[in-house]
C-alpha cells in the first residue's frame, strides 16, 4: 500500500527544563523523537530566545520551526505531537502556561480545517477570549500564526515563501507586517 507524504510546518518551544534538560537540549531531543516517529525533517530553523507570551508569563522561551514530511493525517499528526510532548513532561494545566515542550502544528500543506468559516471565527477571536476558550476541533493553519513573531521569525528560516491558504500572504510578508519591535525581540541564540 502506498502512503502519501504531507509537508507540515511545525513550531517548537520551551521555557522550562524537561527531563532531557534545558530548552535548547529539549528542542533538539524533540526533533530526534519526531525523526524516530517517522517524520522526515527537511529544514530546521535557528533557535531563538523570545519573550514569554502573553507578556510576563514566565521565563523567556526558546523557539524554533521545522519543515517536515509525514505520512500522518492532521489528526494523527496532533496525536503524535501530543505523545512526544508527554515524553518531555508537558503539562496542559493552564492555557498558554509555561512549558517543558510545546509542539504546534502550524500548517499541513494548504489545508484549511475544519472549514474557512470556522477558521475565520478563531482567527478573529479577541485575545481575552483566546486565553479562555479552546477549540474542540483542529484549526489549520494555526489561526493566530500571522500575529506571532515567535512563530514567524523561525518559520521564515524554513519556509519563507509558504503562502497562507486563507490570507494569501507568504511567511515573509506576514512577518514583515508585524510591529518591528516584536520581530526584534526574537533573538537568535548564540
Amino acid at each position: 500500500m502506498l502512503t502519501r507524504n504531507h509537508s507540515i510546518l511545525l513550531a517548537l518551544g520551551a521555557n522550562l527544563t524537561s527531563p532531557m534538560g534545558p530548552p535548547p537540549v529539549t528542542l533538539r531531543a524533540a526533533l530526534e523523537a519526531l525523526r524516530d516517529a517517522g517524520a522526515v525533517i527537511r529544514k530546521t530553523s535557528a533557535f531563538y530566545q523570545t519573550p514569554a507570551f502573553p507578556k510576563g508569563n514566565g521565563p523567556d522561551y526558546v523557539n524554533a520551526a521545522a519543515l517536515m514530511d509525514v505520512t500522518w493525517s492532521p489528526e494523527q499528526t496532533i496525536a503524535e505531537l501530543h505523545r512526544i510532548e508527554a515524553m518531555f513532561a508537558r503539562s496542559r494545566d493552564v492555557r498558554w502556561g509555561q512549558r517543558t515542550l510545546d509542539l504546534d502544528l502550524i500548517a499541513q500543506g494548504d489545508l484549511v480545517l475544519p472549514d474557512a468559516k470556522t477558521h475565520a471565527i478563531w482567527r478573529n477571536l479577541a485575545l481575552k477570549a483566546q486565553m479562555q476558550q479552546v477549540p474542540d476541533t483542529l484549526i489549520l493553519p494555526h489561526p493566530r500564526l500571522q500575529e506571532r513573531a515567535f512563530v514567524l521569525v523561525p518559520l521564515a528560516d524554513v519556509a519563507p515563501d509558504w503562502v497562507h491558504p486563507v490570507l494569501q500572504q507568504t511567511v515573509t510578508q506576514m512577518r514583515d507586517a508585524l510591529d518591528p519591535a516584536e520581530v526584534e525581540a526574537v533573538k537568535p541564540l548564540e
